[in-house]
């Protein structure tokens, strides 16, 4: 992959290490992965690979996954600074992409630093009408509890259940897969996906104040409650765009993300 830097880190505000991939060269871009991946995950790793032509390609594990550290206790603030970290290494200023989960915390970062440039996201899951699932107001506690009732795995499967839609006899599936250990690892970060997106997954009005150019994407293929999100959340925001990409779920491919970020982010 052209022009990639393994295991290089920042230091955030609070002394946490930052581990990320440094791609290409141009325009500083940084992606923020959503639940259960990390700066490894082929999605945002081909996204970094394909775009390193046109622009510095940051690629980082958020707190409590991979490489990263992971102070204790959580914040959503300390992960606004941890991509402002990100930001002053790579010169100051940057354009931010982010997918899912990613998508909030890049929106709630974007309210509160004028150093990020322009915003893309990938279907961030507010929920906006009685079609999405119902997530109780305390659910990122219910999560932490689990974890630290020594239950990651029991964490895994409620945040899979209850906000992933996945049915519970294929998660129970999924407990004997290769794959199931690395999603017990991180299960104290789903909590904190929960605290990005806020009580119940409400669309909060205050995105109404995101000044930067902002693209918002949903798939086509993906639940109609994202896609109303997806609308909502560029209703609101002063000069949106929304765009449906055709044959795409909530688990987009690199290949159809990449030619529409670099047309957003290029422009």
């Amino acid at each position: 992959m052209p022009g990639v830097v393994r295991t290089a880190a920042v230091t955030s505000a609070d002394g946490t290490r930052i581990a990320y991939d440094r791609y290409g060269s141009g325009p500083a871009l940084i992606l923020v992965n959503g639940a259960f991946t990390g700066r490894e995950h082929p999605v945002l790793a081909g996204v970094a690979a394909a775009l390193a032509p046109w622009f510095t390609v940051v690629n980082y594990d958020r707190r409590g996954r991979g490489d990263s550290g992971d102070t204790l206790p959580y914040a959503v603030q300390r992960e606004v600074e941890d991509l402002a970290a990100l930001i002053a290494e790579v010169g100051g200023t940057a354009m931010v992409f982010g997918g899912s989960s990613g998508g909030a915390l890049a929106l709630t970062a974007a309210l509160c630093d004028p150093a990020i440039t322009r915003v893309a996201v990938w279907e961030p899951p507010y929920h906006v009408d009685a079609s999405a699932p119902y997530l109780p107001d305390d659910f990122a506690a219910r999560l932490t509890a689990l974890v630290d009732e020594g239950r990651p795995a029991d964490a895994v499967e409620v945040f899979m259940v209850r906000a992933a839609e996945v049915p519970a006899e294929a998660v129970a599936a999924m407990r004997g897969e290769p794959f199931w250990a690395a999603a017990e690892a991180i299960a104290r970060t789903l909590a904190y996906e929960a605290a990005v997106l806020g009580p119940g997954n409400a669309l909060p009005g205050g995105l109404a104040a995101v000044r930067q150019p902002t693209l918002v994407l949903n798939g086509a293929e993906s639940a109609a409650w994202m896609t109303s999100a997806g609308r909502a959340v560029a209703a609101l925001i002063p000069g949106a765009s929304h765009r449906v990409l055709p044959g795409q779920a909530h688990n987009v491919s690199a290949e159809a993300l990449a030619p529409e970020l670099l047309e957003f982010f290029a422009g």
